[in-house]
């Protein structure tokens, strides 16, 4: 190799962006995250984009079974300006393999009725899978959490 083309093949490598390499684990949960933020945004469209395009939706306040882009819209519509909030409170991550997670937990929805927050306490599960270079929820299931009896 010549002088110049190892200085530009080095230049090269020194001009690439950097990037802080998370591993699957890591990857996995930051989606599960920007499902709640997304959540937060009381946008249906920008919550059904944390979901893979073919994702089945068990929701917390369904009967049916919600399967795709559209059906998933279709179950957060009306939350749509509500001022609902998500927050995870506790989670465990069960990694299938470096492109498929099992994330599950509790959180509680905030939901607002009547001008006053009312929570809700709930518990999910999700497989979040890593589609080309993007994790996306590929099934997720909500329900109420059973609290102890005292």
């Amino acid at each position: 190799m010549t002088r110049t083309v190892t200085l530009a093949y080095i230049a090269m490598i020194l001009m690439a962006p950097t990037l802080a390499l998370a591993g699957p684990s890591e990857d996995a949960n930051a989606a599960v995250d920007r499902w709640s933020v997304a959540y937060g945004t009381n946008d249906p469209e920008t919550i059904a984009k944390t979901y893979c395009p073919t994702a089945v939706l068990l929701g917390t306040v369904s009967p049916v079974i919600s399967e795709g882009t559209q059906a998933i819209i279709k179950y957060f519509t009306p939350i749509k300006g509500s001022g609902n909030t998500n927050t995870i409170e506790e989670r465990r991550t069960i990694m299938i393999n470096d492109s498929a997670a099992v994330v599950t937990g509790f959180y509680t929805f905030t939901r607002m009725v009547d001008g006053k927050s009312v929570p809700g306490p709930s518990r999910f599960t999700m497989l979040v899978t890593k589609q080309g270079n993007e994790w996306c929820i590929a099934h997720h299931h909500s329900s109420p959490h059973v609290l102890p009896k005292n």
